[in-house]
């Protein structure tokens, strides 16, 4: 039997929170265009999220802040078009909300409008306070991202463990507890030593997904690029590698080239 479009339960952040509450756990990968966001999204991942992580496995970038507000809209569309369940989040990309909210807040209109996204992410704590609050008043649901946060990269200089200190670890948790309270309703934290992420989010009512945070959190996320093994390079301990797509997509191309230069493609039932 086949499921109508209509019959699909969308995700909502109402259900995100509903899913806290029962203690199911919540799924979250990356994703860029249409294709890959199909795929995700009839597997059954809860939320995606349009990182602007694109700026490395997309482009090529070593850091994620070259990418624009106008790249961002465009990989945001394209899997919104390939989504019928998943809750669709879009990062808001380096130099469009730091420092200004009203830039903040136009530059997510532009996401939201443009692109038909479902939420926005950024990065920060109190610092970004007012760009939350402003985004939130005009109806648009915000996640958090605290603990390393890689839009700050050349402020820390490094990507390793964040909040192993306990000034910094309590900063984090009166972030949290700041963007809950403006109306976040999640909160990603990224890289942060397991017992503190627990904390977070046996101490917070939204949810709260982890990337290299432990187990004892309400959700997991990756990127999917990762997650499948077509980036060889990136091994940090908290990647899980559920295929080795890289080797495949290679031995698959090698096969072609192959039998093009042997002309045994195409055959004659291949051709017309």
């Amino acid at each position: 039997m086949s499921i109508h479009k209509n019959d699909i339960k969308k995700i909502t952040t109402h259900q995100l929170q509903n899913m806290k509450e029962r203690g199911e756990k919540i799924s979250m990968l990356t994703a860029y265009d249409f294709s890959m966001a199909s795929i995700l999204d009839a597997a059954g991942v809860d939320v995606l999220l349009v990182g602007d992580s694109a700026s490395n496995v997309m482009a090529g970038h070593e850091t994620t802040l070259p990418i624009t507000l106008d790249q961002m809209i465009y990989h945001a569309s394209s899997v919104i078009r390939g989504v019928q369940r998943a809750f669709v989040v879009v990062d808001l990309p380096f130099g469009s909300y730091q420092g200004n909210s009203s830039e903040a807040l136009r530059s997510t209109i532009r996401i939201m409008k443009e692109s038909g996204a479902h939420g926005i992410k950024l990065e920060g704590g109190a610092e970004i306070k007012e760009s939350v609050t402003r985004i939130l008043s005009a109806g648009v649901p915000v996640m958090g991202h605290l603990g390393l946060t890689p839009q700050s990269i050349y402020k820390f200089g490094t990507y390793s463990v964040r909040a192993k200190e306990e000034v910094e670890a309590q900063k984090l948790i009166d972030d949290a507890l700041l963007l809950q309270e403006l109306g976040c309703f999640s909160i990603v934290l990224e890289k942060i030593p397991s017992a503190l992420a627990k904390r977070v989010a046996e101490t917070l009512a939204i949810p709260i997904i982890g990337i290299g945070a432990g187990p004892d959190v309400d959700g997991q996320v990756l990127v999917v690029h990762d997650m499948l093994g077509i980036n060889k390079e990136f091994k940090p301990r908290f990647l899980r590698r559920y295929a080795d797509l890289h080797t495949i997509m290679t031995e698959a191309v090698q096969h072609y080239v192959q039998d093009v230069k042997s002309k045994d493609f195409p055959n004659e039932k291949e051709a017309y």
